[in-house]
């Protein structure tokens, strides 16, 4: 295996959804095997950067199994994603549960789409 392949197949990127409800996107990863504590979201500029490490507990117990079938590869989750100027940047939620990271970035009102009355 080649350096390049040895680097693809360490870093990965993570299934992914995005939504827009109710003046909300929500961008939806799979995470498996990470943790808060190997998490790393910034909001840097227009784009937003997510990287993911599945924490030494769950390599260790991987590290120790004998395969008979191997889908999903090991390693970190790096993703990112283009932002533009509707989005709040001061009001980005992050929520981590099962493997699972949602966040929640809020439209500016001003972005919203309004309806406009007839006279």
């Amino acid at each position: 295996m080649n350096r390049n392949q040895e680097t693809q197949q360490r870093r990965r990127s993570p299934a992914c959804s995005i939504y827009e409800e109710d003046g909300k996107v929500r961008v939806i990863l799979e995470m498996p095997g990470v943790d808060k504590s190997g998490l790393d979201i910034k909001l840097e500029g227009s784009e937003l950067l997510i990287e993911g490490r599945p924490t030494d507990q769950a390599e260790a117990s991987e590290g120790q199994a004998t395969y008979l079938l191997r889908e999903r590869p090991r390693g970190s989750f790096h993703k990112s994603f283009a932002v533009d100027e509707t989005i709040d940047r001061d009001s980005v939620d992050a929520r981590l549960a099962n493997g699972i990271l949602t966040l929640t970035l809020k439209v500016k009102e001003a972005a919203k789409p309004r309806k406009i009355e007839i006279a």
